[in-house]
């Protein structure tokens, strides 16, 4: 699943609409939205986000929050660690065989981690400012 699939399944519970229902009113097939909510396909369009927005009359704060989501919701990732040292490739390899075994406590320590980070043009990965080293807690 997605942050943005997981935001449209608990707008379509909040307010009883099936997919069938919301797909028809989209002009998209509910297979696409099924696929959409459960990280089958990439990252919605802009104008599809937008789409969902009206639909759902979500304004200000909730609609750039739904927008954000979107843009954090490409399920197949890919790092480019070939300009960067040997540990953040070795990190990012780390990560990537071990990111289904991670529980929510130790996914949310990563992303806090990540939150102090300034991100780089053009998705270029930025090194952490604080990086702990072996044995160390992550920072909460």
């Amino acid at each position: 699943m997605t942050p943005f699939g997981e935001a449209v399944r608990k707008l379509r519970a909040q307010r009883g609409v099936t997919q069938r229902d919301m797909a028809r009113a989209l002009g998209v097939s509910p297979a696409y939205l099924s696929a959409l909510e459960h990280g089958k396909r990439s990252e919605p369009s802009w104008e599809f986000i937008q789409r969902v927005i009206g639909y759902f009359n979500i304004i200000w704060d909730d609609a750039e929050e739904l927008q954000l989501l979107g843009s954090l919701s490409r399920p197949k990732v890919t790092i480019d660690t070939s300009e960067l040292s040997a540990k953040a490739t070795e990190v990012a390899n780390r990560l990537a065989s071990s990111i289904a075994q991670l529980d929510t406590e130790a996914l949310d320590a990563i992303a806090r981690l990540i939150d102090h980070v300034e991100p780089k043009p053009a998705g270029r990965l930025a090194r952490p400012s604080i990086t702990p080293g072996c044995g160390e807690k992550l920072p909460r």
